[in-house]
């Protein structure tokens, strides 16, 4: 973890508002000169504290109308089966984000589909008939509540 203080949280915060803000918007947010933002947000790039930009797309306005969560357990617990598993998930486009659990299930997936059809194929073509599974189980997102990548940079303390 690196040590970043007040400017940079600021700095931080509305680049998480919106990544497109020239270094003199961003300045001007932060209170700084254009120049002291720029080394700022270079420093914090390079630190990999901003590892990225990207446009937000409508996953409703290009027609994926089906989010989905799907538990995975695996058919062994063993290196190899989990790097089998690994590599399967990482070549479909529509799995969107994945995470190794503790609890019943090894492994939570959301996926992004343009209908119940494409669920039913990810499962039960894709993931079910995969030697390193052993049992799948999915959810349908009837609503979304809150999405956000935001983190909630307001319980950092500045240092």
């Amino acid at each position: 973890m690196i040590s970043v203080d007040a400017f940079d949280l600021k700095i931080l915060s509305a680049l998480q508002d919106d990544g497109r803000l020239t270094n003199q918007e961003l300045a001007d947010l932060a209170g700084l000169s254009a120049s002291q933002c720029s080394r700022r947000r270079m420093r914090l790039e390079q630190e990999k504290v901003i590892s990225g930009y990207h446009a937000d797309l409508s996953s409703e306005a290009l027609g994926f109308g089906v989010v989905a969560f799907i538990q995975v357990t695996l058919a062994t617990h063993s290196p190899d089966n989990a790097k089998r598993f690994r590599t399967l998930v990482n070549r479909i486009d529509e799995i969107q984000e994945a995470y190794s659990l503790t609890g019943d299930a090894d492994y939570v997936l959301k996926a992004v589909l343009h209908d119940l059809r494409g669920l039913s194929n990810l499962v039960n073509d894709v993931l079910m008939p995969h030697q390193s599974v052993a049992h799948v189980r999915s959810s349908i997102v009837l609503d979304r509540l809150k999405e956000s990548s935001r983190l909630p940079l307001k319980n950092l303390n500045p240092g």
